[in-house]
């Protein structure tokens, strides 16, 4: 019973969470303008894809905490 939870897999599985969820925040980024109206906070990549991808991010973390690895008989 002293075997830690977590696999090679999970790690794995984590770790591209992080990427997807960094991903949609820097494509979320763009420039700041305080002095004129910008029509680009509007666009499709901030408005529709970013917030897509960060949560397909935070999905897969879930995914790659709760996976549990079939257990093999040795």
């Amino acid at each position: 019973m002293n075997q830690f939870p977590l696999r090679k897999k999970n790690f794995i599985l984590i770790g591209i969470a992080v990427l997807l969820i960094l991903t949609g925040f820097i494509l979320m980024c763009g420039s700041t303008t305080t002095l004129e109206f910008n029509p680009d906070i509007f666009s499709f990549r901030r408005i529709t894809l970013a917030p897509i991808v960060c949560m397909l991010g935070f999905v897969l973390m879930v995914v790659g905490i709760l996976w549990k690895p079939k257990k093999t008989n040795k």
